[in-house]
């Protein structure tokens, strides 16, 4: 066992949580100047926000990689440098220390010189990223989230707010903030850095206008410095419109065309466990994804229900030991939008089971929905839904997405979302609701 885990158990939880920050600044500091602060001579564009991270993350270092830079990035779902690109095996988006230098090590000696690094609430309040020299913060959303570990809302909201700060104290930087205009908490974000680009679709100086959505992407048209730009992505929903005109701006900071933005955009396909259809020749649509916040629940929910033919039946869990104020927000907008809602797990941990889906039901019940079907088996709610799903039906899963174990107890256990989906409609008894 590690040291922090000795720690973790010696002390009480209150008492931990005080002191594990300043437990993650030492152990930076010293490990960042023994190995001589590899990422010094990097120019670092920092994403952060609640949801749409991962594939803000993304879009940018494809966009640049695309236009000849040597490019790194780090993020939930993978990282690695240009078209090498490594799966991301940990829980987590910012990895310990450690293992964040040694990455930070091999980019430095592959030249990199652009590195895109997805950045969290719980790294920046640890301390994690010290030594990172952030060059361009970007912020896309900030909603209701992690508050078992910050507490309240405002300190989740200043967390998030220090990648701001550190940028604008890189003097070597561009000490620019990206940031989304039409997110209620952008003024907090816009007063902590010199430079600004701020985005929207309802405010800002660089707005998404003719914006078009379909199930297979979304187009639109940014003015940016008195030019045009007519961005397409493959990724489809409006929270992908906020994403790639966040990346837009990045391209544009950084001096790229509007063909190279453009180009770069449009070259990311999909990302693993975001809005990824499950094909086997099923009559239904069936979706996984890794949306588990109240605000990408309704982002989601909203965006897709006008282009469902037939019934959406959504299935998911919460995580154990989590915020447990969002599971019956979680509850009341699936009950809102869906016509079957299953509650199954979803790393559990140490919290029993069912409380955990019944504080979910909750909010199901608070919206005038059908009692939801509790199915502690994950793998056996998957088949459930399949099973009751009609020609013209979507079926949803989410929470998981890419994420490759699950959580019981305390020991994690393989897990893979998509080929649960794809075993599941293998086996699925679809065939008799369909004749």
């Amino acid at each position: 066992m590690n040291p922090r885990k000795l720690v973790k158990k010696a002390i009480p939880k209150e008492a931990f949580k005080k002191v594990e920050p300043y437990g993650h600044l030492v152990e930076a500091i010293a490990l960042q100047t023994l190995a001589k602060r590899p990422a010094k001579d990097m120019k670092i564009i920092g994403v952060t926000g609640t949801n749409g991270k991962t594939t803000t993350t993304l879009m940018i270092h494809k966009m640049l990689t695309e236009a000849g830079y040597k490019t790194g990035f780090m993020s939930t779902v993978a990282w690695g440098v240009g078209n090498d690109v490594k799966q991301q095996m940990h829980h987590m988006t910012n990895v310990a220390v450690p293992e964040m230098i040694q990455r930070l090590k091999y980019m430095q000696q592959q030249g990199v010189e652009w590195l895109v690094l997805e950045t969290t609430s719980h790294a920046l309040a640890q301390h994690r990223t010290w030594g990172v020299p952030y060059s361009i913060a970007v912020l896309t959303n900030l909603t209701h989230e992690h508050l078992a570990y910050h507490g309240t809302f405002e300190k989740y909201r200043d967390a998030k707010r220090k990648m701001f700060k550190l940028a604008n104290a890189n003097k070597q930087g561009l000490r620019l903030g990206i940031i989304n205009a039409d997110d209620p908490n952008a003024d907090w974000f816009a007063r902590d850095i010199d430079n600004l680009m701020l985005y929207g679709m309802e405010h800002g100086d660089i707005r998404a206008t003719d914006v078009q959505l379909s199930p297979k992407g979304a187009s639109y048209t940014a003015t940016i410095n008195g030019q045009d730009y007519h961005i397409a992505t493959k990724l489809p929903g409006s929270f992908n419109v906020y994403n790639s005109l966040a990346a837009a701006c990045v391209g544009v900071a950084v001096g790229l065309t509007p063909k190279q933005v453009q180009r770069g955009i449009a070259a990311l396909e999909s990302v693993e466990g975001r809005m990824t259809r499950i094909e086997q020749g099923q009559p239904f649509d069936v979706i996984v994804d890794y949306a588990h916040s109240p605000d990408s629940f309704e982002k989601l929910f909203a965006d897709l229900k006008p282009s469902v033919k037939g019934k959406l039946i959504v299935m998911f869990g919460s995580l154990g030991g989590g915020d447990k104020a969002k599971r019956p927000l979680q509850g009341e907008l699936a009950g809102k939008y869906a016509d079957l809602v299953i509650l199954t797990e979803e790393d559990d941990r140490d919290e029993p089971w069912e409380q955990i889906l019944e504080d979910i039901a909750v909010g199901v019940r608070r919206a005038g929905s059908k009692e939801p079907v509790k199915i502690h088996s994950r793998r056996e709610a998957m088949q459930y839904a399949v099973d009751h799903a009609k020609a013209g039906d979507t079926v949803l899963f989410l929470g998981k997405g890419h994420e490759k174990t699950q959580e019981h107890g305390g020991v994690e256990e393989p897990w893979d979302e998509s080929g649960a989906a794809l075993e599941a409609i293998t086996h699925a008894t679809y065939q008799e609701h369909t004749k």
